[in-house]
């Protein structure tokens, strides 16, 4: 049913019951004969139509100059005054028509009017506040669901500017890992021109989607890794640890990504023999766990640029967007020469995607 029509429904049924009680009071008192009976229905139908008429003249007032946002005391106040003046205007009309009945002439003008007064004015102040209390909790009802859609919004709005500021630090790595290839060895640079075109679909996709499956992101990471292997050569060495319970979970696309780039820029670039990026995912009871281990050393906790720069704080950023309090990131120091990075995201927010292949991939194995 809607709205406007429950309320329609629920104007007629209220006052036609308290007029009809009312009715019923005077019959106990007084007897009529058939005539008087049929003027008191009529008198009922009147006051019936009237409380409607008035009441919703008060809603559309209500509604038009918005009382609703006035401050509390001038609502009251000028929905007191409303009341006062639908009383007075039932009163006018009630104490001729019941005159009709029973002889008002003689009753103490004073003593009549306030009693006209007090029993009109009961049911009209019951309907607005009865209608205030409605229309304030309502308000304040569709105020909450407007910040809600607003917070989501700008949540959506700020993780897509994450992405996009994000991705193009990504591609400038990846161009450079290809590059000396061009002239070098031209299959291996066909190769990575290929492995690049996959981490670009990759990349468009992330701009579009807010989640991808783990698999997805690790093919990603695997095409970027294979890259960077052509630069640092044996310098690098990377090690899969991956749960397969773990590759049909949805995560943020790009955000593993992150962590392995900073693994290699803070780490294995630094490194003066070699270094090695392990990447590991697994369950408890409640979380989804990823861990990225590199060689390096974590100059400061307290210092971003230092510890891990832009990347780092975009991976808390958004993981805060997403997930709120029930995701976790942390970048420690393991030991003298081994940074790991550790990011666990809430399994009762992680969609799984059923279907999913198997990515193959065994633990120690080094990509070449």
């Amino acid at each position: 049913m809607s709205q406007k029509r429950s309320y329609w429904i629920y104007q007629l049924i209220g006052w036609s019951f308290y007029h009809f009680s009312e009715l019923i009071g005077f019959f106990t008192l007084f007897s009529f004969n058939l005539d008087g009976f049929t003027l008191m229905i009529g008198n009922a139908v009147v006051n019936i139509i009237m409380g409607i008429t008035l009441t919703h003249v008060f809603r559309l007032i209500y509604k038009e100059y918005e009382w609703i946002k006035l401050p509390v005391g001038q609502m009251i106040i000028r929905s007191g005054g409303m009341v006062l003046l639908i009383t007075f205007v039932m009163a006018a009309v009630n104490i001729p028509l019941d005159g009709q009945l029973i002889n008002t002439e003689k009753m103490n003008w004073a003593l009549r009017d306030i009693g006209y007064l007090v029993t009109l004015g009961k049911p009209v102040l019951i309907w607005v506040l009865i209608y205030v209390f409605y229309s304030y909790t309502n308000e304040r009802k569709n105020d909450a669901i407007v910040r809600i859609k607003l917070q989501s919004s700008i949540k959506e709005t700020e993780a897509k500017v994450l992405r996009a500021q994000m991705n193009p630090h990504f591609m400038f790595n990846a161009l450079n890992s290809i590059r000396a290839l061009i002239i070098e060895d031209p299959s291996r640079a066909q190769k990575g021109i290929t492995q690049l075109s996959n981490i670009l679909r990759s990349s468009l996709v992330a701009d579009r989607r807010t989640t991808v499956t783990l698999k997805e992101e690790l093919k990603t990471i695997a095409d970027y890794l294979a890259l960077e292997k052509v630069r640092y050569e044996e310098r690098l060495q990377v090690k899969w640890d991956i749960d397969k319970r773990t590759l049909s979970l949805l995560v943020p696309p790009m955000m593993l990504q992150t962590l392995v780039e900073n693994a290699i820029k803070h780490g294995v670039q630094k490194a003066l023999r070699w270094g090695y990026v392990e990447i590991k995912t697994s369950l408890d009871a409640k979380n989804l766990i990823i861990r990225v281990r590199n060689t390096g050393e974590l100059l400061s906790k307290t210092n971003n640029h230092e510890a891990g720069g832009f990347g780092l704080i975009n991976t808390q950023q958004r993981l805060s967007l997403l997930y709120g309090d029930d995701a976790s990131f942390e970048i420690n120091q393991e030991d003298s020469i081994t940074v790991c990075a550790e990011i666990q995201l809430p399994l009762g927010k992680l969609s799984i995607k059923t279907n999913s292949e198997t990515l193959n991939t065994r633990n120690s194995e080094i990509i070449g």
